[in-house]
Parts: structure tokens; sequence; C-alpha cells
């Protein structure tokens, strides 16, 4: 009578007369892979190599800690700050600047504060190439912004959507992922406390010697550990600025260390001229 055997873990299962070989090599497959499809594969303790393109951030720090070294394109990133409309445009004005130098357009959906087109100028950015749709209530922003990543009519797409809810993000990264250009979505701090599908996650603050402080939420490989300070001197300013308020912490310290050797000198006390309390001194 035959008896059939079987195995609880399938580690121990022995391989099959028909299997095919093990994967060997460094790839771990039998023959090397087509460039398309290794650069799809990703190994979890590497920074990923996304297939799109990608748009240089600017800033050589930033670059070396992104995937493919900038802004993904044909993808959603997250840029969250306690309040909006305070460094938007300083973390994104290098690349914008690229963008409009080849004559595209950056188009802005529902901005907080109307932009600066002075400051702007300052940037490097030709109003001219600056699209802005004042868009009030979040539904009339979700639904611009996602007419516009299917029309696919922007160098650079930015929006500020601080009420999106984590299933109008995933339907906003799949459309992206027919857009050519980066789709930046400005929200709040307190989101990154909330699950998104946008693949590349930072949140940034503003630095006391004029520089952003990012630390990556998430992206495509290892965790990021520490922030990053990225220089970025508002526009208009870097010529006006003399070396010593180039470091404004650098005078808050001086005047710390001046406050405290003055309550010091306050808390010892000098040497008092008068004589001590007690019987006259004597008459001659």
């Amino acid at each position: 009578m035959a008896i059939s055997l079987s195995w609880a873990d399938g580690e121990n299962t022995p391989p099959s007369p028909q299997s095919p070989p093990p994967p060997t090599g460094p790839h771990r497959w039998p023959v090397p892979l087509p460039h398309a499809v290794e650069s799809a594969i990703w190994r979890g303790d590497a920074l990923g190599s996304p297939v799109t393109t990608t748009l240089g951030t600017g800033f050589e720090a930033l670059d070396a800690e992104l995937p493919g070294n900038g802004w993904p394109c044909q993808s959603l990133t997250e840029v969250l700050q306690v309040q909006p409309s305070v460094l938007e445009w300083r973390l994104l004005a290098p690349a914008m600047r690229e963008l409009v130098a080849q004559g595209k357009q950056i188009v802005v959906v529902g901005p907080p504060k109307a932009p600066h087109l002075p400051g702007l100028r300052h940037l490097g950015l030709d109003e001219r190439q600056l699209v802005w749709i004042n868009a009030d209530k979040p539904v009339e922003r979700l639904w611009a912004t996602e007419q516009l990543i299917k029309a696919n009519a922007a160098g650079m797409l930015v929006s500020w959507l601080p009420q999106a809810r984590q299933e109008q993000i995933r339907r906003l990264q799949v459309c992206a992922q027919s857009c050519d250009g980066p789709v930046i979505l400005c929200r709040p701090a307190a989101a990154a406390h909330e699950a998104s599908a946008a693949p590349l996650r930072l949140q940034a603050r503003l630095g006391v010697d004029w520089e952003l402080h990012v630390h990556l939420l998430k992206r495509k490989g290892p965790p990021h550990e520490g922030e990053l300070r990225l220089p970025s001197i508002p526009g208009g300013l870097e010529a006006v600025l003399t070396p010593r308020l180039r470091y404004p912490s650098r005078l808050i310290a001086a005047r710390k260390s001046q406050d405290l050797s003055r309550e010091l000198s306050h808390a010892v006390g000098s040497p008092s001229s008068r004589q001590p309390s007690g019987r006259p001194a004597a008459a001659h």
C-alpha cells in the first residue's frame, strides 16, 4: 500500500525534479535582467532607483538623500510644515527656476496667501510663467488639482490641501503616475501622523540662520535620521545682509552671554564704600 508523505513546514519540502535550479549570481537570477526590469527592483536597505525621471531640488544635501537625486516626477510629494506659505517658495524655488528656464509653467492651486511677485522675481522666477488658481473651498482645490494632474498641464504643480483625506491622496497618487512633472502637496505638520499614499513625505521648518531644516518622514529607502540643514537666504536679502547678520544665532548667543554676565555681577554685588553698620566712628 502506497503511503503519501506531507511536510508541515514548507522549508523542509524536497524540491521537485521538474523545479528550476535555485537563483545564483550577484542578482540572484540565472541570467542578467534587462535594464528596465533591474531598475524597477528595489531592495529595502538602499535608496530606491525610480523608473520615472526626477528634477533636481537645487540642494546637494537634499538630492543625496532622495531616490533618483531629486523631486520625483509622475508621483506625489508631500511638504509638511507648521505654518503655510512660509517656506514652500524657498524650498521649491531652485527647481522652479530650472523649469521656467525651459519655458515650462508653474501652477499653484489655492495658496493661503497671494504670491508676492517682487519676491518671486528675487527668487529668479518669471511671473509670466506662473499660473495662480484661487480656490478657497477644499472641494474646489481637490477638483482643480486632480484635473490639472490628468491634463498634464504644468511643469510643476503645487497645491495646498490641508484637509485632504487618505483616500483622496491615494486617488491623486494614481492620477499622478501619468503626469510628467512633480506634484507637490503642501499640508500641515499634524498630517505627519496620518497614513499617506505619497511615496515621498518631508517635514520642513525655518532655522535661525536663514536655513531650512528638512526631515524625510517617508522615502523609498531606509529611514532618514536627523535633519538636513539647507542654506536658503530669502530673495532680496542676500545682497544686503552683512556678514554678522548672516548668522543671527551668533548675535543671539553673544547677547545671552552679556545678559548672563550682567546678572551674575548684580547677584554678587560690588564692594561698598560705606562703613559697616554698628557703633559710629569716634570724633577726633
